[in-house]
């Protein structure tokens, strides 16, 4: 989610009309969206394939798995490997490429509808109704690809010898037939939805304020001419990477215990406590009892800072190429 949730605060600007021959201004509307959708999907999974490892980690922390519970960060990286083999590392990344691509293409799309519908309607504008749109748009990105993102969880959580599912496939089949049919891939919804407000929210109204400012006090420092439009001025590689990582560190740091519940919630009857972990509150209490606030709500956090710089760096970078590419300027 950080790197979609970065991707989209970027604000890219309204398709410019082609001249006459070269498809027309119709055409450029017709398309902006498809390739809106190819830019951050190809952006996010780039990103998510680079800090596959670091999140295949923080599952087995956040959720205490037992082969893992006793060891921190580093000492996991290494561990996993040795046990699963080096592509234990990436187990359950399969998923995610499928959920990231449809997640980002939503997110955008999602981001500039209610930013004209809030600036239009409400007559909201500034910085407000882009952590308006923000968090909503992250909401409704989050509630169409939840069911992607569970099986991810699923498959991340496994240890090699102990499978409980066989693939993307077979772990849709097995939650669908023994955890509710549909409603099952929605275990854990609701704090993933309290935890996305604020963390997408507070993720565009960082980042889209430290461009702005950034881009208005310091043009020539901090800014360039887009390749694909001179008349576009975007931050610079080094600045954006700042930018975006300060605005996923801060929103990282708020919305962490919602994201430790949802993934103890998504895991649902792997973990054995479960019975305990039905409700959202219950999750969070049950949390917080046993492992307390460091060790428990806020158990692998230390991770997501790791995750932040490099997931950040080839998010934008990736990013940034793909926009000049399909001509987003």
């Amino acid at each position: 989610m950080a790197a979609a949730a970065a991707l989209a605060a970027a604000d890219p600007p309204p398709a410019m009309p082609q001249a006459a021959g070269a498809g027309g201004p119709t055409a450029r509307r017709d398309f902006y969206w498809l390739r809106s959708f190819l830019a951050g999907g190809i952006a996010g999974c780039c990103a998510k394939t680079t800090v596959a490892p670091l999140d295949r980690v923080k599952v087995l922390l956040q959720a205490h798995n037992h082969h893992y519970k006793h060891l921190g960060v580093f000492s996991a990286l290494r561990a996993v490997p040795q046990k699963e083999g080096y592509l234990g590392l990436y187990k359950g990344n399969g998923a995610m490429m499928i959920r990231i691509f449809p997640y980002g293409a939503i997110q955008f799309m999602a981001f500039e509808h209610y930013k004209t519908l809030i600036t239009t309607k409400l007559g909201v504008s500034g910085h407000v109704h882009r952590l308006m749109a923000g968090s909503m748009a992250g909401m409704t990105a989050v509630i169409c690809t939840y069911p992607l993102d569970m099986v991810r969880v699923r498959l991340a959580f496994q240890v090699k010898g102990e499978h409980t599912y066989t693939g993307i496939i077979h772990a849709f089949k097995t939650i669908y037939a023994k955890e509710g049919g549909f409603l099952g891939f929605y275990r854990g919804l609701m704090p993933t939805i309290l935890g996305m407000a604020p963390y997408a929210g507070v993720s565009f109204f960082t980042f889209g304020t430290l461009k702005s400012v950034g881009l208005s006090h310091a043009p020539t420092l901090l800014g360039r001419p887009s390749s694909d439009n001179p008349n576009v001025l975007v931050l610079k590689t080094h600045i954006n990477l700042l930018c975006g990582g300060v605005a996923g560190a801060i929103a990282q740091t708020i919305s962490y215990p919602f994201d430790v519940t949802r993934r103890r919630m998504q895991l649902g009857t792997v973990l054995p406590e479960s019975e305990k972990c039905l409700t959202m509150w219950e999750t969070m209490k049950y949390v917080y009892g046993h492992h307390g606030i460091r060790r428990g709500l806020y158990r692998g956090l230390s991770l997501n800072y790791i995750r932040c710089v490099p997931s950040q760096a080839v998010a934008f970078t990736t990013y940034e190429l793909m926009k000049q590419f399909f001509h987003l300027n």
